[in-house]
């Protein structure tokens, strides 16, 4: 085997049987330390689910997305995946379940099994050899309880990861893990490899309008009830200059919010505007909270930067296992960038789906690119 042997595929067929089967012949390969997919809602997950146990055995990680990226560009009700094998590169994943209940000790528990793992070969974890990737139900809404409970044990090794989505329906989500999509669960994967990597994370939004301060909320269903001591959802089109009837999608895609944290803004993407005028957001948001709705610079060219800083520290990706936000896809599609946005990605050989949301190291975030990219092992 080579020092590092990489195989990515997808399949387009609907037939979920067929589509295990195409994904396998274009992805599976011996002794690959990692195996991954991610697939559409559409697919009836009561057959592809065994499907794929029965080709790839347990050894595979997967989830639901609200659209895929692989070799075949942006898509829509596809399957994709990637296997990633060689002698420098170790993986060892654990499953949380029933995330409804999540204490803040389960995410540690996690952390320190993955680590304890992969030392017990002989190799001390370390940040500069290591990160972790987090999958997780994207309508459980314990993204920030979660990823915050594995950087505290992570201790300095960077985290990256989506949250699984249905397409735009936001009904149910799934993990894959064990032979099986799982709601209210999370997939926690610790990687470790002397191939150089980068995690990193970017988004094309900067303050612009006036401040807002949150005055009521309940932050464990998402939910903003006013804002400025005013009805949310009218407070906010007020800031934009709209009627809250007029507000959609769309809107919430290019004005979303940003929060101030330790020095750097990062965004709170707005769900919905529900019948009593308040916001549902993608993340938690308590009372107190000081909001700014931003503006967008330019995406691809803000994309483009991203990926020419990366390759200034890892060369050109072998592969860059990616989490790109719903509303980042939905702002692509709206303007007409999917070839230019598809073109950066396939040459800095992009995996990955549109997610519910992305973590980045102990922080939930919105509309932003996260991921990991890997290089060529370093010559000697």
């Amino acid at each position: 085997m080579s020092a590092l042997s990489i195989r990515r595929g997808a399949s387009t067929s609907t037939d979920p049987r067929e589509a295990a089967r195409e994904l396998f012949a274009a992805i599976a390969q011996p002794d690959a330390a990692l195996t991954l997919f991610y697939c559409s809602d559409t697919y009836d997950l009561e057959v592809l689910g065994p499907s794929l146990a029965k080709l790839f055995g347990n050894d595979l990680i997967g989830c639901t997305t609200a659209g895929e990226i692989s070799t075949l560009g942006y898509t829509k009700n596809t399957i994709c995946g990637v296997s990633i094998a060689s002698p420098d590169f170790r993986v060892a994943s654990r499953r949380i379940d029933g995330l409804e209940r999540f204490e803040l000790a389960s995410g540690g528990i996690a952390a320190r099994q993955t680590i304890s793992t992969i030392e017990a070969a002989g190799r001390a974890v370390e940040p500069t050899n290591s990160f972790g990737f987090l999958l997780i139900d994207g309508l459980s809404n314990r993204e920030e309880a979660v990823v915050s409970s594995l950087a505290q044990t992570l201790a300095g090794i960077q985290l990256f990861g989506g949250s699984a989505g249905d397409g735009t329906k936001f009904g149910r989500t799934y993990v894959y893990h064990d032979g099986r999509f799982r709601s209210d669960a999370a997939i926690f994967s610790l990687v470790q490899t002397t191939l150089p990597f980068v995690v990193f994370k970017t988004q094309h939004f900067v303050s612009a309008y006036e401040k807002m301060v949150v005055t009521e909320a309940n932050p464990s269903s998402r939910i903003v009830t006013e804002i400025n001591g005013e009805p949310a959802g009218r407070e906010y089109a007020r800031v934009v200059g709209l009627d809250v009837d007029e507000l959609t999608p769309m809107i919430f895609s290019t004005h979303p919010v940003v929060v101030q944290v330790g020095g750097a803004q990062y965004v709170r993407s707005i769900q919905k505007v529900n019948p009593d005028e308040s916001l549902t957001f993608f993340c938690a948001i308590d009372e107190g909270v000081v909001l700014t709705v931003a503006k967008g610079v330019d995406l691809v060219e803000n994309l483009r930067q991203t990926f020419d800083e990366v390759r200034m520290q890892v060369g050109t990706p072998s592969i860059v296992l990616g989490c790109d936000c719903i509303l980042r896809h939905l702002e692509i599609e709206q303007k007409g960038l999917n070839g230019s946005v598809a073109d950066i990605m396939a040459e800095n050989n992009v995996l990955g789906f549109a997610t519910y949301g992305e973590q980045f190291n102990a922080m939930h975030v919105n509309q932003t690119f996260t991921g990991v990219a890997i290089g060529e092992p370093r010559r000697v």
